[in-house]
């Protein structure tokens, strides 16, 4: 296959469509794997979900079905993510992506909570290492300045799943039930395995790569601890991570039960917000990866805005100034994680790219795992949905701040 020599003495493939068929596949596979994380969300709302989780009049039973798969995901993402610095990226995430769409079959019998909370476990671990096996291969087949744009790619799958994800389950639980909702979800997951082993063929780590890694990977990881800057940007993404879940938890009902949202409109324009972030985050990539080398400036601009538009979303009265604040705060999110990934890699070795990229993902969603299930507890003690709201506001103000003293640098 011919190639063309870049800058910097680069060589990519002449062959654009084939070059970017990794960074496709995965943001499919992150599409499909929000499916499966905020598709539960849209249940919360649903009268005979409730009363078959026993959570009619206890929000904060379901709170804990997303708290739990965030604290299993961390914890996953944490631990386990080293793997993919030892053994295959692509196997891992073939075998990673197949269980979750047993698990959400398995889910769309369950019929008790306990069976619910210990499968929504599982679905978090089994989820848990993605994010770092997709920035680890990113790492292999992309080149320092397309990395924004590769890095981009995969997590465009975060609002394009809720996009699609939230309209999708809407749809299904308003002329079906509840169970249909998780068999849906699982046979979508389950063809992405197809899109997996086909699509990252030829994306494989050399032996002399894996010894290499192997042998160096506790003094790697020893220099990694150590590295402050990477500390700042990984209490950044709790942040970061934080605002996601709050918004995906939690925003459907806000919406339905606050704003005074019925089932179809929500559907309708649910898309909106999150066709906001798409466009954030598709702009922030360009913009990062061709005007500037500095990556937190963006980044924190990002956070500081989403912050102030969903504190002013509170605050507005009419459906149409709600969704409009919601889709600038989404959009500045979406600007502000355009560019994390890169931020992520100035910052930290390659040698250790999936550990460092699960310690990044898997701290901050472990940290953030509480958030669910403490804006349950803020409504049911103030009384005031708004409250939670704004809680989520002032966390992603406050936490754009960690950056401040890498924007001179990074």
């Amino acid at each position: 296959m011919a190639e063309v020599t870049l800058e910097r003495g680069s060589i990519v493939p002449k062959n654009l469509l084939k070059h970017w068929t990794p960074a496709t596949v995965l943001m499919i596979c992150v599409v499909l794997a929000f499916f499966d994380k905020i598709s539960i969300a849209v249940l919360f709302s649903d009268p005979t979900f409730q009363e078959t989780m026993g959570a009619a009049e206890n929000k904060s039973r379901l709170g804990w079905l997303m708290t739990s798969f965030l604290l299993s995901y961390g914890f996953s993402s944490v631990f386990l993510s080293f793997l993919g610095d030892i053994f295959s990226p692509k196997k891992l995430i073939f075998w990673s992506v197949l269980s979750w769409g047993i698990l959400m079959i398995i889910m769309g019998f369950t019929t008790s909570y306990k069976w619910m909370f210990i499968n929504r476990i599982l679905l978090g671990i089994a989820e848990g290492p993605l994010f770092a096996l997709c920035y680890s291969i990113v790492k292999l087949c992309y080149s320092d300045r397309e990395q924004a744009r590769a890095s981009t790619m995969f997590i465009l799958g975060t609002p394009i799943g809720a996009s699609l994800g939230f309209p999708i389950t809407a749809y299904v639980l308003a002329h079906y039930d509840w169970h249909t909702t998780f068999f849906v979800m699982g046979a979508l997951t389950l063809v992405a395995t197809v899109l997996v082993h086909f699509g990252l063929k030829g994306v494989e780590v050399s032996g002399r790569q894996k010894k290499a890694v192997k042998t160096d990977h506790k003094e790697n990881l020893r220099t990694l601890m150590s590295n402050k800057a990477f500390w700042l940007v990984c209490f950044f993404n709790i942040a970061l991570m934080t605002y996601l879940w709050g918004l995906n938890s939690w925003i459907p009902t806000y919406l339905m039960e606050e704003k005074g949202f019925n089932l179809k409109e929500f559907g309708t324009l649910s898309m909106i917000p999150f066709i906001g972030m798409l466009i954030g985050e598709i702009g922030g990539a360009l913009f990062s990866d061709r005007f500037t080398v500095r990556r937190a400036p963006q980044v924190f601009i990002g956070l500081l805005g989403a912050g102030i538009a969903m504190y002013l979303m509170v605050l507005v009265t009419s459906n149409v100034m709600v969704i409009t604040m919601m889709t600038i705060s989404s959009m500045m999110w979406g600007i502000c994680v355009s560019a994390v990934f890169a931020l992520l890699s100035r910052v930290s070795e390659k040698e250790v790219a999936t550990t460092a990229g699960g310690i990044f993902n898997g701290l901050a969603n472990f940290a953030s795992a509480i958030v669910p299930v403490l804006i349950a507890y803020i409504v049911m003690a103030t009384g005031d949905f708004d409250t939670g709201i704004i809680f989520l506001a002032l966390v992603a103000i406050v936490g754009s701040l960690i950056l401040v003293p890498l924007i001179r640098r990074y």
